[in-house]
């Protein structure tokens, strides 16, 4: 009865946390503007299905896109365990859907193997990141926080599994003494390996051993569902919505301004009437978060940082000091900030005088991009750092009239002779007479 009190105690703080943090960061993005991505949503579906479910484009590496694949897959699946946990833990019951027989043992025995898949992939990936320290991830993106939080995890779901396959190794050698409540249930290919370790002990050890890593795997899930929100695998959640949010237009094409556009019209037919002149200054491009739409902010918290884009970035391949990778991490540690701010001040923005454009993001990063689309093509969720790269050199150009020397002076060529070029619209066809 006690455990049971204690479980329920455990379960319903955990659930709210969770609740009261994933609260916050909807509440963080909504400070966004507002942009329409409800077109389409037969695609839309099936572009969630393809790439968050199916994770098409993580299997364009293969090494990575499979072992991801396991490693997502298994955690995922073995994790339907933890229903039966939260039954039995509310109720002091034992493997409860044991009723289900040879189900019952097909799933768990497809858990163990999965389980063992998991921790082997979670082991390369660490051998990836620490040992043979592939580029992008020793990149000084990653640098403190980042790097640690990317290990963290990767630990964390080796122990997690090896608790799963020690609770099942110490459940099955109590099921054939009959001990107690352990009851014949389920089918364990992989923790039978370690009988070995496991069978010399007396059966009050082997209790110990199997009620220790039921808590430890419950607590464990507990807070890893908890770690979620500060942590960049927050896209095991957010795949889903922000891959059936992407942008379903053409890669590249611009979105055009209808202030800029009604200028353009009344330039070339002086007739049309001018629409009324707007409530508020106008405001163009994107200087701090608030600027940007709440896709773009759920883009920065769904970034997985496995640095892909960054690894495509030509710029950042030829030395430039852009890197896709670090924009969006810049917008969600800047917009996590903005988050903080408004709770510390009774939920209302206390100017902290700092902006994303300055204070996370420099011109130099910006003015590196060559639009060409990589990164957004090459990240496995869909996310557009191109998009917020573009918004904010917008508002270089059209508020701070700031824009690299070669830039300004085709700006002013276009205003004045309306081609690229310094020369006078009546000069243009003097090459044809030369010989």
């Amino acid at each position: 009865m006690i455990s049971s009190i204690i479980f329920i105690i455990l379960l319903a703080s955990a659930s709210y946390l969770f609740y009261k943090n994933i609260s916050k960061i909807r509440r963080n993005i909504l400070l966004g503007k507002d942009i329409d991505r409800k077109d389409n949503p037969k695609q839309r579906w099936e572009t969630m299905a393809m790439i968050a479910l199916g994770q098409k484009k993580m299997v364009v590496r293969p090494v990575a896109g499979i072992l991801h694949i396991i490693v997502y897959a298994g955690f995922i699946i073995i994790n339907i365990e933890v229903l039966e946990i939260i039954i039995d833990g509310i109720f002091g019951t034992h493997r409860v859907f044991s009723f289900a027989g040879v189900l019952y043992n097909f799933l768990i025995g497809s858990f163990e193997i999965l389980a063992l898949g998991v921790a082997l992939g979670c082991a390369i990936f660490l051998i990836r990141r620490n040992i043979i320290k592939l580029k992008r991830f020793a990149s000084k993106d990653l640098d403190g926080w980042p790097r640690s939080d990317a290990n963290y995890i990767l630990i964390t779901e080796i122990l997690l599994m090896t608790a799963f396959l020690f609770m099942n190794g110490s459940d099955s050698i109590l099921q054939s003494r009959g001990e107690a409540h352990y009851i014949q249930a389920g089918s364990f290919p992989v923790s039978s390996m370690l009988s070995p370790i496991l069978s010399g002990l007396t059966n009050e050890t082997l209790i110990f051993i199997e009620r220790f890593c039921w808590w430890f795997h419950l607590v464990g899930i507990l807070a890893f569902l908890n770690y979620l929100p500060y942590s960049k695998h927050l896209h095991i959640l957010f795949a889903f919505p922000v891959t059936y949010f992407s942008n379903l237009k053409p890669k590249g094409e611009f979105q055009n301004l209808e202030t800029v556009t009604n200028e353009v019209k009344l330039m070339l037919d002086p007739s049309l009437t001018p629409p009324p002149p707007p409530e508020t200054p106008l405001k163009f491009g994107v200087k701090d978060v608030f600027d940007l739409t709440w896709k773009q902010l759920l883009d920065a918290y769904s970034c997985t940082e496995c640095g892909r884009c960054t690894s495509v970035c030509p710029a950042n391949q030829t030395g430039k000091l852009l890197s896709p990778r670090k924009i969006l991490m810049d917008t969600r540690d800047r917009i996590t900030e903005v988050g903080k701010n408004i709770d510390t001040n009774n939920g209302t923005f206390a100017d902290d005088g700092k902006t994303l454009l300055g204070s996370y993001i420099t011109e130099e990063e910006l003015w590196a991009c060559n639009t060409c689309n990589a990164c957004t093509e090459a990240c496995p969720v869909n996310l557009d750092p191109l998009s917020i790269i573009v918004d904010m050199r917008q508002y270089l150009v059209m508020e701070q009239s700031s824009a690299p020397a070669a830039l300004n002076s085709m700006f002013t060529n276009i205003e004045n002779n309306g081609a690229p070029w310094q020369f006078s619209p009546s000069d243009r066809l003097n090459w044809a007479s030369e010989d």
